[in-house]
């Protein structure tokens, strides 16, 4: 078994800018989870950066239901509700939002142009 001296008062040099530092003080900089063993004053010192590790882990977003059950209650029932927010809504709900049938209308009007 090695046995090696205190690193108490040991001096190291920054691997990145140079300067003299207590060895205790450097720190081992860290790239995509590896320890690269570059030995990094607290001025240069970056933590290990996340964007890095793209790829690394799988990312699944599913759309899918596993195992889907038809709707019992037909398709024009289960759709018949629609949403309103108050003051659309009959404002019943102390959240502002109710369920009602909503009925939308518009019309369109003619613009006229004259040159002159």
């Amino acid at each position: 078994m090695a046995r090696y001296a205190s690193a108490k008062i040991a001096i190291a040099e920054c691997d990145i800018c140079g300067f003299r530092y207590k060895l205790k003080e450097l720190r081992n900089l860290i790239e995509k989870g590896r320890d690269t063993n570059i030995k990094a004053c607290p001025e240069c010192w970056n933590p290990d950066q996340p964007q890095l590790r793209l790829g690394e882990f799988p990312v699944d977003d599913p759309q899918a239901v596993k195992d889907p059950r038809p709707d019992s209650a037909g398709y024009e029932s289960s759709r018949n509700i629609q949403w309103g927010w108050d003051p659309v809504g009959n404002g019943n709900n102390p959240f502002g939002l109710t369920i009602n049938d909503l009925v939308g209308t518009a019309s369109v009007g003619s613009v006229t142009v004259t040159v002159t």
